[in-house]
């Protein structure tokens, strides 16, 4: 019996079958933020420590093959204001601005989330539905036109809650038509909007035309899906700062349709406006708009756009159409302050959340933004011929950039920054150092001076990518050298950062940066020396379990040492070499016993709480441990470094010959080298630049 009523429900009309499959949860009727948040919310959510602070990751950011990075704080932002506006909070009269230095993301973020949310919403149940009123001819005062679809894409469920001028009739025939119970009912109200003028009119037409025959009303009335696709600008849609004179409120709002006034006679029907034409109505129905550049409108735009957001309205003479949009913006520094600075514009930032996007301070992360700007392509020269990418490129390129990024502290040096900032350790200094400088630094007014907010970015290393490639070096050797990358970042640099205090620092970080790459090449040469990729890993984790070691019960005379290895809990055998240990602390400048106990005690706490998280931590970012280590090792293999410089220097004799051979060799075939990289490294090793 109870199918046989819904059948009769669902078969009834277009429109007696969309409002049951909405209250058999087939479809879903919501306003944009709620399904924003569902979308965000319906994925994995991660804990994170970023700088120091717990936070959340989202997972829906983090898929695809080119994904947000890093972000934490800002899609938190944006996270938490599209939830408190879906559960009705202040936020949903506000619009989301992101302000920032120009290539820090800002756009990227957007156009990712967009592509999420048509994704979302080309699932059955999350898609969006609108009505079009049909045979609209046989009622005359129409001319030719058959068909009208609302202008601004309301959902089926808005002319259900307005199919009687008295709310209480329509509720009625929801719930006897239907069959809404009285929750259910509450629960569609609080979405609830009045028809835009041009649907509500029209409706009046078909009412009278039918003497408000319900039945008779709903066969002129069609249930369609909103077209989802993307160059049409329906769902998401953009609106880019024109300059004052080609852009005008037309451009968002709409305007009157001289087409349409060749058929419709009568004067005071409102769809003698053509919305369409506008980027606001395309987006009405549950879509999200995207204001790029908001503040570099004229302010007769910006005024428009004071009253879509508080609103929530299309207004053009009088009438109005109410929107479900969820408005986000962007926004560079320059033009915010320009705009902050005109005092009577002051209500329009009250409308909107402002938060402000810094550029990714985590040299780990940025290896993939970094990938990013090489690309994931093969690479070609100018010629077609195949182009390498030195192993050590990306590295460099995104140290190089990331120190840039990071403010100058008394409390800290720019590379414990860096490696703080990348959760790293970083000697003495702990995390809380990094927080504390963090939160001194987002005291200023100033926004460029806060922690992360100036530096290159993401524009400027693609830009430098571009002059590596072209290059003559690159092309006539086939191969992206990673040390020009330097080169290319300081011609960036000179020619297009303005400021001149920002430009000597950045050129002393790229002086830092140049010191980092120096270290990274002497733990790969001695890799290379050593015939194996993890040497100085497999090294640096013996100094580490021979500290543990050094004072253990079970020590014998012939200092033998059986430990557990936790990677791979099998029964190991170390030798604790006392004289390699020492070597390894004076090069670490420990001279005393205390200092010397002080340093192992510190490495023994890092251990027991790095490889309780993670099994394969293996003291590689220790900068200065793998530098003493490698020195080290170096100087007790082959007489000291410089001895290796001499030998691969100097292939005047035979012997230094196959000494440089086997190591290109190696480079070659397990380390990732090309020819010409492989030469060109040894050639700088061979050199005393960028020494530290």
């Amino acid at each position: 019996m109870v199918k046989k009523v819904q059948n009769q429900v669902k078969t009834k009309s277009q429109f007696h079958d969309h409002c049951w499959q909405v209250k058999q949860n087939l479809r879903m009727f919501e306003n944009c933020f709620q399904s924003v948040s569902r979308m965000i919310l319906e994925n994995e959510i991660h804990k994170v420590v970023v700088n120091a602070k717990t936070t959340y990751d989202f997972n829906i950011f983090r898929n695809g093959r080119k994904h947000v990075i890093g972000m934490y704080d800002e899609i938190n932002s944006f996270v938490s204001y599209v939830k408190d506006a879906s559960e009705n909070g202040s936020s949903k009269e506000m619009a989301f601005v992101l302000v920032g230095e120009p290539g820090n993301g800002k756009t990227f973020f957007v156009d990712f989330l967009c592509t999420q949310y048509r994704s979302f919403l080309t699932k059955d149940k999350n898609k969006k539905y609108t009505f079009r009123f049909i045979g609209i001819d046989q009622i005359g005062n129409y001319g030719r036109i058959n068909a009208i679809e609302s202008q601004t894409y309301e959902d089926p469920m808005i002319l259900a809650m307005n199919l009687y001028d008295d709310r209480d009739e329509s509720k009625t025939f929801l719930a006897k038509e239907i069959g809404f119970d009285d929750k259910q009912i509450e629960n569609l109200y609080e979405n609830y909007r009045p028809l835009g003028a041009c649907s509500g009119y029209i409706w009046n037409d078909i009412r009278s035309f039918t003497n408000g025959n319900i039945d008779d009303m709903m066969k002129y009335v069609q249930i369609v899906p909103v077209p989802l696709t993307e160059s049409l600008g329906t769902i998401t849609g953009k609106y880019p700062a024109k300059d004052k004179i080609t852009s005008s409120a037309v451009d968002l709002l709409g305007e009157e349709s001289i087409q349409r006034l060749l058929h419709i006679t009568d004067t005071n029907n409102p769809y003698r406006f053509d919305l369409r034409r506008g980027a606001l109505a395309r987006v009405a129905g549950g879509g999200i708009h995207f204001a790029d550049e908001i503040y570099k409108n004229k302010k007769d735009l910006v005024q428009v756009y004071l009253g879509v957001i508080q609103n929530r309205n299309i207004e053009i003479d009088g009438y109005k159409w109410p929107i479900d949009t969820l408005i986000i913006a962007t926004s560079n520094n320059s033009e915010f302050n320009r705009f902050l600075a005109e005092k009577e514009e002051a209500p329009i930032v009250d409308r909107c959340r402002i938060c402000y996007v810094s550029h990714n301070t985590n040299y780990k992360l940025q290896k993939e933004l970094t990938q990013y700007a090489i690309g994931n392509e093969a690479r070609t020269t100018l010629t077609r011929e195949s182009l390498h990418q030195d192993p050590n490129l990306n590295y460099a390129g995104s140290v190089a950039v990331v120190l840039t990024r990071l403010p100058r502290s008394e409390k800290l040096t720019p590379i414990e920054n860096m490696k703080l900032a990348a959760g790293e350790v970083a000697g003495e200094k702990s995390i809380k150092t990094l927080a504390e400088v963090i939160d001194t630094l987002n005291q200023e007014a100033d926004i460029t001076k806060r922690f992360g907010q100036k530096g290159l970015g993401q524009r400027n290393l693609g830009r430098s990518v571009q002059l590596l490639t072209e290059s003559s070096e690159t092309n006539e050797g086939q191969c992206m050298f990673a040390y020009d990358i330097f080169r290319a970042l300081e011609r960036i640099i000179l020619d297009y950062v303005i400021e001149a205090n920002d430009r000597s620092k950045y050129l002393e970080d790229l002086k830092t940066a140049k010191g980092l790459y120096r270290e990274r090449i002497m733990t790969e040469m001695f890799n290379a020396y050593m015939d194996e990729p993890l040497a100085i890993r497999k090294d640096v984790m013996n100094y580490v379990n021979m500290i543990i070691g050094i004072d253990a019960e079970n020590l014998g005379p012939d200092k033998m040492w059986k430990y557990k290895d936790p990677q791979t809990n099998e029964l190991r055998a170390l030798k604790i070499d006392e004289r390699y240990v020492k070597s390894v602390e004076e090069r670490l400048g420990l001279k005393t016993e205390e200092q010397r106990e002080t340093f192992r005690t510190s490495i023994r706490k890092i251990y027991g709480q790095k490889i309780s998280v993670d099994l394969n931590y293996d003291f590689m970012d220790n900068l200065e441990l793998v530098k003493a280590v490698t020195d080290v090792r170096l100087k007790s293999d082959i007489a000291g470094a410089g001895s290796l410089i001499g030998a691969l220097a100097n292939r005047t004799n035979e012997e230094n010959q196959k000494l440089y051979d086997r190591m290109v060799d190696t480079m070659l075939n397990k380390l990732g080298y090309c020819r010409t990289c492989a030469q060109k490294t040894i050639e700088y090793f061979c050199t005393q630049e960028d020494e530290n």
